[in-house]
């Protein structure tokens, strides 16, 4: 069977890049091969139609195997094995144990306890850690930032009257004094303070992380990759610079870090992303010389401790991209994300529940989001497989790519001071709300599509009582008005602005019909007619297909008879010269008139009054807008 193998491979020649690269430009017909072909990420790098094995040379990314230094390729060496996260925001311990519990036995081996500070005692931790065998399932625990010590203390009191193997028990306790900056404007306390007495007090548990780096934050207000990772490796050179300058061991500190990805939706940057972000955490913490604390088989050539330069990645699916309208949509842009997570190598991961941007997610949500986590491991065996990207042409040029995108921002945070300093004068802020904003233009102008929400909604859907869930403050209040030190990030989803219309709409009592007027040019009507109302129906309007009229007058007729308030003239770019002015005069100002397209004649058509025109130019939300304007008076 080899032999036959061999034998059908040299049968056909090779082909070069030069061949490839003229039959392609062949093909294009004098076309531009890099305004055609040649993709601009918004992360600001080239991105190629094809690549080839002769683009490895020179990457050096598969030299180390994986669970090596640099840790690229991951950092196990016998599987792909994550942890299946599951968040709880305790009201009531008793009750959040009951369902810690339950949801042990249906797949999660990874919690997150939500803590109320002013509730934190040794019973109130007796009560939510019953029964829960700590040894077999990491503990993850949030609270107020002026608690963590307190937590800690808490914690290592209780697992050491329950007489546990110490060197069993993984979790975190979530203290990020940045993250507080950048989410609510506070800056509270002494960061080198909190975190030296945090270390102190949770040292006796040796494998909790406590120093947080929530990038999840960046993600979720529409940072793009390169920000997220070039950001999230400042935040942590943060922790490390500060802290050894106050004396701890370098060691120690990078073995409290732990990083919170989000997962944006673009697949394959986003497993780039993971394993770019190993390689650079790893050099970043290798520059400090870590000195092991205790017997390591894993040294540098100068005796550093590679252990420490592992990157601990937790990660979680982006609000961002979640939207209320058509929100089951949601479950399959988690499940791409939850994908490009775990073959990128993560530690743990949370799925975000669908509805969570519209109310409290329920026991149904919660289990789908888990199940999508538990199908890619039962179903697909992405734990069995150890960075399966590795020396794909593609992946591996991503991934570079990425790294150097992100260490060139991380050079220059470092360079203006490091990333508090960058909190302080807002430019962390500054520019991922910038990325904020173009990302709402991109979808404004379906230059990003969010299906079910700018391309392809649901045309009968209703909101009803589904309302966006709106930030809160830990205080309780509104967390756009809250007093603030510094300047914050925007956490505007990118479906916000199209979802605000579509409820106006709803709110409004009067839904308008759209009759779509086909006519002429059997392809071409057909065409314009189904672009037509995909994009009124992204404001919610009623849509009114129809099979084609022999002239004008008789499909505004039948426009009139079906009380449109929109007709919208669809037919071919030539025809519109024949048919749209006198569509126009029939229709006398009886509804709104629009025209399917951009066609030559658009300037005659201006003249004879028609000022409505749609197509793949406009701006579909701001267009929208003003025809809500218009037609909700």
């Amino acid at each position: 069977m080899a032999d036959k193998k061999e034998k059908l491979f040299s049968d056909f020649s090779p082909v070069s890049t030069e061949q490839w690269m003229e039959k392609v430009t062949a093909d294009l017909k004098g076309a531009d091969f890099e305004k055609k072909l040649v993709w601009k990420t918004n992360e600001g790098f080239k991105v190629k139609p094809f690549y080839r094995m002769e683009d490895l040379e020179g990457l050096k990314t598969t030299d180390a195997l994986p669970g090596e230094f640099p840790y690229l390729r991951g950092t196990k060496k016998d599987n792909n094995e994550w942890l299946v996260r599951q968040e709880i925001r305790v009201e009531c311990p008793k009750e959040a144990n009951a369902k810690a519990l339950d949801i042990l036995n249906k797949g999660v081996d990874s919690l997150s306890f939500h803590v109320k500070a002013k509730e934190l005692n040794a019973e109130y931790l007796e009560t939510l850690l019953n029964d829960i065998q700590a040894e077999c399932v990491e503990l993850n625990f949030s609270t107020c930032q002026g608690h963590v010590v307190e937590l800690a203390n808490l914690l290592v009191a209780y697992f050491q009257k329950k007489d546990y193997d110490v060197k069993k028990l993984k979790g975190s306790i979530n203290y990020d004094f940045f993250n507080k900056m950048l989410t609510r404007g506070k800056e509270k306390g002494d960061m080198v303070q909190t975190a030296k007495a945090l270390i102190e007090a949770i040292q006796p548990l040796p494998f909790y992380r406590v120093l947080n780096v929530n990038a999840l934050s960046l993600n979720n207000a529409g940072a793009y990759i390169s920000q997220e990772l070039g950001y999230a490796l400042a935040w942590g050179n943060e922790y490390m610079s500060q802290l050894t300058d106050a004396g701890v061991p370098a060691a120690i500190v990078a073995k409290k870090i732990k990083f919170n990805f989000g997962i944006s939706s673009n697949y394959f940057l986003e497993i780039a992303k993971f394993r770019a972000a190993r390689l650079l955490w790893a050099n970043i913490v290798a520059s400090y010389n870590p000195e092991c604390l205790r017997d390591c088989d894993n040294k540098g050539a100068n005796g550093e401790c590679r252990c420490a330069a592992k990157m601990a990645v937790h990660a979680e699916t982006s609000t961002f991209n979640l939207t209320l309208f058509d929100a089951h949509v949601n479950l399959l842009r988690t499940q791409t994300e939850a994908m490009s997570a775990a073959l990128g190598g993560v530690d743990s991961m949370t799925v975000t529940p669908f509805d969570k941007t519209y109310e409290t997610p329920d026991d149904f949500s919660e289990r789908l989001a888990r199940n999508q986590q538990l199908l890619l491991k039962e179903e697909s065996h992405f734990d069995k497989v150890i960075d399966p990207a590795a020396g794909s042409y593609y992946i591996e040029n991503l991934t570079i790519s990425i790294a150097q995108q992100a260490w060139n921002l991380f050079l220059s945070v470092e360079e203006a001071g490091g990333f508090y300093a960058a909190l302080k004068a807002g430019t962390v802020q500054a520019a991922v709300n910038e990325s904020n904003k173009a990302r709402h233009k991109a979808v404004a102008q379906r230059r990003e599509v969010l299906l079910g929400t700018n391309q392809f909604p649901n045309f009968n859907e209703k909101a009803g009582d589904k309302q966006p869930v709106e930030a809160k403050c830990c205080c309780g209040g509104d967390a756009h008005t809250c007093e603030k030190d510094v300047d914050t990030l925007v956490f505007d989803r990118a479906a916000s602005e199209f979802e605000a219309l579509r409820l106006e709409t709803e709110a409004s009592g009067k839904r308008p019909k759209a009759f779509m007027l086909t006519i002429g040019n059997l392809a071409m009507r057909q065409a314009r007619a189904q672009y037509s109302c995909n994009f009124l129906a992204c404001a919610g309007y009623e849509v009114v297909d129809n099979l084609g009229f022999e002239t004008v007058e008789a499909g505004v007729e039948a426009a009139m008879a079906a009380k449109a308030d929109i007709v919208v003239i669809c037919s071919s770019d030539d025809e519109y010269a024949e048919y749209a002015v006198p569509a126009f005069k029939a229709l006398n100002g009886r509804a709104m008139f629009i025209v399917a397209g951009a066609p030559a004649c658009m300037d005659e058509l201006k003249a004879a009054g028609i000022e409505n025109f749609i197509h793949v130019r406009v701006n579909v939300l701001d267009t929208l807008k003003e025809f809500n304007a218009k037609l909700l008076k």
